[in-house]
């Protein structure tokens, strides 16, 4: 996929660590310039750093997604510095709290909502206006996960986020398919990042035992889940929208 991105204005929310880092440096190995958000300033400027050590262009903002006069102001910031936007990844996204549905604080439900699903709801309302205006169309892959698929005791937030997104990414596609606006999710299982390091720290009986009810005995890799969303952002999937792609070692075939 040798340049394939080059001179191509990325978008990567959650871009300074895990899934979102390793993302923004694929599409940095192929030439694409990079619009990085995160909440994290350290993170971000990490990556930025990383990224200008690979020879490409590319800015840090650090932005909240779920605070949508955040979002809006960095869209046009970045189209302000690159003059276009070919592709969005819709990445940033939290834990939450483990309990059950009746003991879940609500506070913690909110948040989980404002960051996973209006946040990706903001970011697309956002983008889409301005990837309407790239004449050769465009891509948008939402981050959902595994827990968009299915049920996991203990987080109803966040299952309950993730399927949001699938249906928002559906519904999405359906409304801008003939505009040329491609929409899809990528729905990760246990990948080995900080978000996964959390959940093993909070939940130390989890440690060693992840891998168990995956058919391929390991978790994932931020890499592997980065070459789907590169693929799904290409013109190798010109003919692929609405679609939320398990990348889940065989867990769905189960």
């Amino acid at each position: 996929m040798a340049d394939t991105f080059k001179d191509k204005v990325i978008l990567i929310t959650g871009g300074g660590s895990g899934i979102g880092r390793e993302t923004t440096l694929a599409f940095a190995r192929e030439g694409a310039r990079i619009s990085i958000w995160d909440v994290n300033e350290a993170g971000g400027n990490e990556s930025l750093e990383m990224i200008k050590d690979l020879g490409s262009e590319a800015i840090f903002l650090q932005v909240d997604v779920a605070d949508p006069k955040a979002v809006q102001q960095a869209v046009s910031e970045t189209i302000k510095k690159f003059g276009q936007l070919d592709a969005a990844v819709n990445n940033a996204g939290i834990g939450g709290a483990h309990a059950a549905t009746h003991d879940y604080p609500a506070d913690d439900w909110q948040q989980v909502m404002n960051v996973n699903l209006s946040g990706c709801y903001y970011c697309m309302k956002s983008e889409i206006p301005a990837l309407l205006q790239n004449p050769s169309g465009g891509a948008i892959v939402n981050v959902s996960s595994i827990a968009g698929l299915l049920g996991f005791p203990g987080h109803s937030a966040y299952v309950a986020s993730k399927h949001g997104v699938i249906g928002l990414t559906k519904s999405a596609a359906l409304e801008y398919a003939t505009y040329n606006l491609r929409i899809n999710a990528v729905c990760p299982a246990f990948t080995r990042t900080p978000m996964v390091d959390q959940l093993e720290e909070a939940r130390p009986e989890l440690k060693g035992n992840l891998p168990r009810g995956i058919p391929l005995k390991r978790l994932g890799t931020p890499q592997e889940i980065a070459a789907a969303i590169l693929y799904l952002c290409s013109d190798a999937a010109s003919f692929i929208t609405g679609h939320a792609l398990p990348l889940d070692g065989g867990l769905m075939a189960q």
